[in-house]
């Protein structure tokens, strides 16, 4: 039986362990989604930015770079 109590023992650190880095790796995972959140918020706002960007012809986007 001694045995079985020393495996068992060992058994529960590392169940132990194994749960702190679960929870480790979900608090990283919440703070990525938070990032790809807020990221995609930024790229939307930018898009309708560059939509409400005035685009009248011969402007300076449609010209031709000085070393052509």
């Amino acid at each position: 039986m001694p045995d079985t109590d020393a495996r068992l023992t060992e058994l529960e650190i590392k169940a132990s362990f194994t749960d702190d880095l679960l929870e480790q790796l979900n608090d990283v995972i919440a703070r990525q989604q938070q990032q790809i959140d807020a990221l995609q918020r930024e790229l939307l706002a930018l898009r309708q930015q560059v939509r409400e960007m005035p685009s009248a012809p011969g402007s300076v986007r449609d010209e031709r770079p000085p070393h052509y």
